[in-house]
């Protein structure tokens, strides 16, 4: 009864608004004879009813007139158009957002009209209700270039999600560097649809590419909203897209008056910007009509413009910003002016601080200063926090379903499903089966990653996984190994960004371009070990592999002595995992060996180990390190159960077993695949490892304390070795003969 009476309130109030336009009208046209708010001044000349002065000033005023009578007849008709539509449809919106106001401010290029106009249009209770329908899809154009943009774009991303009640379409305009990160970022968060726009006319010229998306886009794809990585949405976008509505005539861009006085000409001697109508425009936030744009040959508009300016200009200095400013300086009527609060530009000596008056009327923050989070500005505190809220917001919460909306069919989703389907959620190890089928979100390259293999074929990548509790061992492995590194590390949102500043506080990680970061978001309650191993090893870009552990430093010089022992074995034409023997110490501070000599001499002493040798000594006893410490050349050892040496192997070799998660199994499993390949494992004579101390991972505490923990893993072992036999056959017998034995 509530809703139907403010149902019937609002019906009410729109049809008062309908009977009244004529003392508004009037009251429109009395506002016309003045400018800033002030009347005009009439020189007694020209009012003088019979004079030629008067009568030409009065012919111009009654075409203005007729000119605004007939913008707001237009606009009475569109509100009764809108209250009939109302009519038919306030069921629906007493279902929908009934208490939600839009605010549906045009911009009208003054500014101190424009400000009044911002509180109003985001706390009025006469606001318009919504045209953008429940299901409609909402297109995103983002132009992506870059490691540092492809974290950006993320906290953009996820500020649009927490806010969409809309399926949403992601248009990336991507490098190739670009593409390839977020394309499985994407793919592993699995959120909404999006395409990639391949870059055919301006190849690496980024900065321009706004200005082809008339071609670039899919032709049939008549709107879009195009936004820049540094911006963060604090309303639903849905409200943006709405404004589209409000476009007219030949109005073809949504644009915000640039809010520094960049295009005024005057921040310093002989500044001399491009052109632009009044401050011009900032293309942050863009919506554009893409349709409309088409038919007018914006591409031959755009492409004069700029040839002309740059006659004088020679290069533009805010890339697509400056052409476009200067397209609407010679064709204004084609950007319809939208209210700053959907462009807070944060920058420096900015007008920003106008656009708002309270929290709730923000809606979109331009980070655009090059300065980002230390930018100046008296609320910078609060835009801090809520930027830093977006960055470190678990972005596994925002996969939620749109309920109601068809949404296209995802293969892999339905895959998924079927397969968690018939698992039993009775099972006691149903835990440890179903993290094998969990889809980690996996945002690659995390930091600026450089580097090209060896022309002679014999380099390797150091392979490795680690979490936030293993972060101290980056710089140690840096200057132990000079080769280039792929790490997966298992963190969460928050935990990635403390990783980030670390990273960039750190001379020694900062000065290396061949170590490639690769993050693998924190879900569920195991740690991913085998998973973590196997997107490292995905993307290593040399022939070959040594698949170490964080906790390992490798002597000095094993690097070359590697590359060395690849062409030595042949490894390029044959099945072979060379063994670098590890050893262990207890010691936090440790002198370390410098060579095969001094190892041997610290063995003796008791300074070093062989690793595990007191816990665990079948994971490395095949090595056979009594013949290794007099050996001289490479020399051939047998499998044996439970045999988890650290190997060196073409990039081509098996992955490791998903279902083996936390601690036990997840090496000697892959191992034992290795064997069951026929893969030759060779002792290298001068090549050693030695793991450094730390406290017990929470995973071993669990093996340790937690009975359920061990059976799991003692079934899930016993699959293995079954699933091993199926698709090995009669050779694979020995594995669970060796199992008995042992």
């Amino acid at each position: 009864m509530l809703g139907i009476c403010r149902g019937r309130r609002k019906f009410l109030a729109a049809s008062l608004t309908v009977l009244c336009i004529p003392a508004i009208t009037w009251l429109y046209l009395f506002a016309g004879s003045f400018e800033d708010g002030k009347p005009v001044s009439l020189s007694p000349l020209e009012s003088q009813p019979h004079s030629p002065r008067y009568a030409a000033a009065g012919q111009r005023e009654r075409e203005s007139l007729e000119v605004r009578v007939r913008e707001v007849e237009e606009e009475n008709r569109a509100l009764r158009r809108q209250l009939s539509l109302a009519q038919g449809r306030a069921p629906a919106h007493r279902r929908g957002n009934h208490n939600k106001t839009y605010s549906m401010e045009e911009g009208t290029g003054d500014s101190e009209n424009l400000r009044a106009g911002i509180v109003a249009g985001n706390s009025s209770e006469c606001g318009q209700q919504p045209v953008v329908e429940k299901c409609e899809t909402i297109h995103v154009a983002i132009v992506c270039a870059g490691y540092n943009a492809s974290r950006d774009v993320v906290t953009l991303v996820k500020s649009v999600l927490f806010h969409r009640r809309n399926p949403l379409h992601f248009h990336l305009i991507a490098d190739s560097i670009a593409e390839q990160i977020l394309a499985t970022l994407f793919q592993t968060w699995i959120v909404s649809e999006v395409s990639w726009i391949p870059n055919k006319h301006y190849s690496g010229i980024y900065g321009l590419m706004k200005l082809v998306l008339t071609k670039t886009l899919p032709a049939n794809l008549e709107r879009v909203i195009v936004l820049d990585t540094d911006i963060t949405f604090a309303t639903d976008i849905a409200e943006l897209w709405a404004v589209f509505h409000k476009f007219k005539g030949q109005q073809v861009l949504g644009l915000v008056e640039n809010q520094s006085d960049w295009y005024l000409g005057n921040l310093w001697k002989n500044h001399r910007p491009w052109p632009a109508l009044g401050r011009g425009y900032n293309t942050g936030v863009i919506l554009l009509l893409l349709d409309k744009l088409r038919k007018m040959k914006w591409e031959q508009m755009w492409r004069l413009t700029a040839e002309r300016e740059l006659m004088g200009m020679l290069s533009t200095s805010l890339a697509d910003q400056d052409i476009f400013n200067a397209v609407i300086k010679q064709n204004p009527f084609l950007v319809y002016q939208l209210p700053c609060f959907w462009n807070v530009q944060l920058s420096d000596h900015t007008r920003s601080e106008q656009c708002y008056r309270d929290v709730s009327d923000l809606k979109v923050i331009h980070w655009n200063s090059p300065k980002k989070l230390r930018v100046k500005n008296k609320h910078v505190e609060f835009f801090r926090n809520l930027y830093l809220t977006f960055l470190e917001y678990d972005g596994n919460l925002l996969r939620r379903e749109l309920f109601g909306c068809p949404s296209e069919a995802d293969v892999n989703s339905e895959n998924l499903q079927k397969q968690l389907s018939e698992l039993d959620e009775d099972d006691l190890c149903y835990e440890f089966r179903r993290e094998r089928f969990t889809v980690h979100r996996t945002h690659l390259y995390f930091l600026h990653y450089e580097y090209e293999p060896a022309s002679d074929n014999t380099d390797v990548t150091l392979v490795a996984q680690l979490s936030m509790d293993r972060l101290q061992m980056l710089e140690a492995i840096c200057k132990h190994w000079e080769g280039p590194i792929s790490l997966a590390l298992y963190l969460s949102d928050a935990e990635a960004q403390q990783f980030l500043r670390y990273a960039q506080g750190s001379e020694v990680l900062m000065s290396r371009h061949n170590v490639a970061y690769h993050i693998v978001y924190k879900e569920g309650q195991f740690y991913p070990v085998n998973l973590l191993r196997n997107v490292a090893m995905k993307h290593v870009g040399t022939p070959y592999m040594f698949l170490s552990d964080i906790d390992f430093l490798p002597m000095y010089g094993l690097y070359e002595y590697l590359r060395k022992s690849v062409i030595q074995l042949d490894l390029a034409s044959t099945k072979k995992a060379m063994i670098v023997p590890a050893f262990e110490t207890l010691r936090y501070r440790l002198s370390f060996p410098k060579s095969k000599a001094e190892l041997l001499s610290m063995l003796d002493m008791g300074t070093l180990f062989t690793f595990r040798y007191h816990v665990w000594t079948k994971g490395h006893a095949p090595t056979n390190f009594a013949k290794w410490r007099t050996a001289t050349t490479p020399y051939r050892v047998e499998w044996e159960a439970d045999f988890e040496p650290y190997v060196v192997v073409r990039r081509d070799c098996p992955e490791y077993d998903r279902r083996f998660v936390g601690f036990g199994w997840n090496k000697v499993a892959h191992i034992m695949e290795l064997d069951a390949q026929e893969y030759e494992f060779i002792v290298l004579p001068n090549a050693y490892m030695i793991h450094m101390p730390h406290a017990p991972s929470f995973d071993i505490t669990k093996f340790r304390s937690n009975k359920q923990y061990r059976i799991c893993l003692k079934t899930l072992k016993e699959e293995f070795q079954q699933d091993m036999s199926r698709r090995y056959g009669f050779a694979a017998l020995k594995y669970l003969t060796a199992e008995n034995n042992s």
